[in-house]
């Protein structure tokens, strides 16, 4: 790793985290509360306008837009934030991390394993780090070349459409639970019958829900009901993947190899997490709908962080890293998608 002090670095990163969470109170509280009241409101406002398109079109397009923003917002600055454990302080039992459960087809508890451990812990660590390239996509010189990689921009553009059910199956295709021979000392924390019930029980929850309770319910309006549930499905799934494929897989992020990562000291820890993470510039909404995830080397330093500090803390991660001449990767939505687009392009060659 580069030359570079890393006690003074962790030691001013702390002094940032320290600082920040001993202000973290009631105003953080009103915040995550008043953004579930308004994920509430679009929700139900907007499967009540989907069963008004046959009066007026436009109705039906106002209720898949305003039942998006519902699913963005729960999967988002809601979902991904309260598992991180972010608002466990509050002892609110609808925000526990370890009771909260998202409207998407990944299982939670899945989430947990992959997500909030092996990825926060292991970031960018080829060997280590699933959520690198999530297994489909060749993101790096780290993977061998292969000819199926040739067509990837495509595999990325389905998995995109998927996501949701791409997130909720990246585990059990880790672990090969279906297809593929199981990586040799690897020992999986949960067994493959338990991975399989979780995943069809929580995956035909959010089938039934969406496709056939709800069309039922609006009885006529069935298929109304059911493209827009489709639809709004569809947005949401783009959105996510685009935001978190642009916080971690522009040109700029960096991968590490196991054997550089032996002993690592915090500091060492916080570097990595730094250059394998990528900011988006934008404005308070739309920081609000990428979870604060525009906001990727903050999260990725301080996962456990009420997400809506993170525009409080970034001017100061930024000058520490300047001081020690650690590059911090940012830039506008469109200039980092491109980036991540030509990184995907990129590596489908050899």
């Amino acid at each position: 790793m580069k030359n570079i002090n890393y006690d003074m670095l962790a030691s001013e990163l702390d002094a940032i985290k320290i600082d920040t969470l001993g202000k973290v109170g009631q105003q953080d509280a009103d915040y995550i509360r008043s953004v579930v009241r308004k994920q509430r409101v679009c929700e139900w406002s907007g499967r009540i306008l989907l069963m008004l398109g046959f009066i007026q079109p436009l109705l039906w397009v106002a209720g898949v837009l305003l039942l998006a923003l519902a699913k963005i917002l729960d999967n988002m600055e809601i979902g991904h934030n309260v598992m991180h454990g972010q608002y466990d302080w509050m002892n609110d039992k609808q925000l526990n991390s370890q009771h909260y459960e998202w409207d998407i087809a990944c299982d939670g508890q899945s989430w947990h394993r992959v997500h909030n451990f092996e990825h926060h812990t292991y970031t960018n660590i080829i060997g280590k780090d699933r959520d690198f390239g999530y297994g489909l996509l060749r993101l790096s010189d780290d993977f061998k070349w292969r000819f199926k990689n040739v067509w990837q921009f495509f595999t990325y553009i389905n998995l995109s459409v998927l996501f949701q059910w791409g997130v909720s199956y990246h585990e059990l295709a880790a672990e090969r639970v279906f297809i593929g021979k199981k990586k040799e000392n690897r020992e999986g924390l949960v067994s493959h019958s338990t991975l399989k019930q979780r995943f069809f029980s929580k995956g035909a929850r959010q089938l039934i829900k969406d496709y056939v309770i709800f069309p039922l319910l609006a009885g006529p309006l069935f298929l109304w009901v059911l493209a827009g549930n489709l639809v709004a499905n569809l947005i949401r799934n783009l959105w996510t993947s685009t935001i978190i494929f642009c916080g971690h897989f522009t040109e700029e992020t960096q991968t590490f190899k196991q054997e550089d990562c032996v002993n690592e000291t915090q500091g060492q820890w916080y570097y990595r997490q730094v250059l394998g993470s990528s900011n988006i510039k934008g404005s308070h909404w739309f920081h609000v709908l990428t979870g604060h995830l525009s906001c990727q080397i903050e999260h990725h330093l301080f996962p456990d962080m009420p997400s809506s500090r993170y525009q409080e803390v970034a001017p100061q991660v930024q000058a520490v890293l300047q001081k020690h001449g650690i590059d911090y990767h940012t830039g506008g939505f469109f200039r980092q998608y491109t980036s991540v687009l030509k990184r995907i392009i990129k590596y489908s060659f050899k």
